[in-house]
């Protein structure tokens, strides 16, 4: 009984049957081929922003743009949409650019990481400096960016948000800049925040209904 238990241990390391390797604990998120689908655009439309129309007919002109890809220890998912103001004259200028990232870490635990990876914003020594904020009721963490524009002579917001739950990651990064001249100007870092995280609520609630399917 001991030796046949021994070769039955033997056969289930040799195929696998014990394995080192932790279970990704994908929290129940599924891969699509297009976030921008299960983006949610509602906050930032009720905020009076639109997404611009392509300027041409090439992939290289779309807007919205995304892409995904899957692979055996990542799966991939962005999007980009540029926005721009609803009823914004022809003589403004402004640019608005919404990008967001899904990520499925199918191999490696994303949790140790992750916190010092928004949290080296506060360590950057450049003329910019940024503050980052924990935000509760999202995911397992997550963490806010927020660019220190005050002094700044142009009306412009960065603002990152960053989402773990189980080994999926989300990024929300929120860039938008207006001339001193133009009649629109951009919200504010916190009205940005909100939007972000309102947004993330929403679309991560469809990453996991395509997870569940």
């Amino acid at each position: 009984m001991v030796a046949a238990s021994a070769i039955w241990a033997s056969l289930l390391f040799a195929t696998g049957g014990f394995s080192s390797e932790p279970s990704p604990d994908l929290a129940g998120y599924g891969y699509t081929g297009d976030l921008c689908a299960a983006t949610s655009m509602t906050p930032f439309e009720n905020a009076d922003y639109e997404t611009k129309k392509s300027t041409g007919s090439t992939s290289k002109d779309a807007n919205p743009q995304h892409s995904g890809a899957q692979q055996k220890s990542l799966d991939t998912m962005w999007c980009n949409v540029s926005l721009q103001r609803e009823n914004a004259g022809s003589s403004d200028y402004s640019s608005t650019w919404l990008y967001n990232t899904a990520t499925l870490h199918k191999k490696t635990d994303p949790t140790p990481e992750f916190a010092d990876g928004y949290r080296s914003y506060e360590k950057q020594d450049t003329s910019v400096g940024y503050k980052v904020e924990s935000v509760a009721g999202l995911g397992d963490e997550a963490y806010l960016v927020t660019r220190n524009d005050e002094g700044s002579s142009s009306n412009s917001s960065y603002v990152i948000l960053g989402v773990r739950d189980g080994w999926m990651t989300y990024q929300s990064t929120w860039s938008s800049y207006a001339s001193s001249s133009s009649s629109t100007k951009p919200p504010t870092s916190s009205e940005v925040a909100t939007m972000l995280k309102t947004s993330a609520t929403e679309t991560l609630k469809r990453l996991q209904n395509s997870g569940s399917r």
